[in-house]
């Protein structure tokens, strides 16, 4: 495992944690698998859903790119106040050394309004590759 970040924006605390999969990666086809679990815990007194996330990749080797779409997995969540979602999901690299960062857009239930919701920047690498 990697060192666990977070970051709380707007009462929306978002913890990441991230892990080498070795058994899914193919380092001689140049091929890396870094999976990442998310937890979203709404500590504001508000409840909010989960509309959109956009990410920012870097890969060492292969440059920035960039995705954007509905929710997570497939789900938007709504959030209570003191509620939390967790999801896991997964990025491939072409090298072993990248990093994430992004945001996620929330809508404030009660009112309609949207507001943004910091992911912050974690790292993705290969272990052995600081021994």
């Amino acid at each position: 495992m990697m060192p666990t970040v977070i970051e709380t924006t707007n009462g929306i605390k978002i913890t990441v944690q991230t892990k080498y999969e070795n058994a899914h990666s193919r380092p001689a086809q140049a091929y890396y698998v870094f999976s990442y679990g998310i937890s979203i815990e709404n500590t504001s007194d508000k409840t909010v859903q989960l509309m959109r996330r956009h990410w920012f990749i870097f890969d060492s080797v292969g440059g920035w790119n960039e995705v954007e779409g509905e929710g997570v997995v497939s789900q938007q969540p709504t959030l209570y106040p003191g509620e939390e979602y967790q999801y896991e999901s997964f990025c491939p690299l072409i090298s072993d050394m990248g990093k994430m960062f992004g945001n996620y857009l929330m809508k404030n239930i009660e009112d309609g309004s949207t507001f943004e919701v910091r992911i912050p920047l974690f790292e993705l690498f290969v272990p052995h590759r600081f021994n």
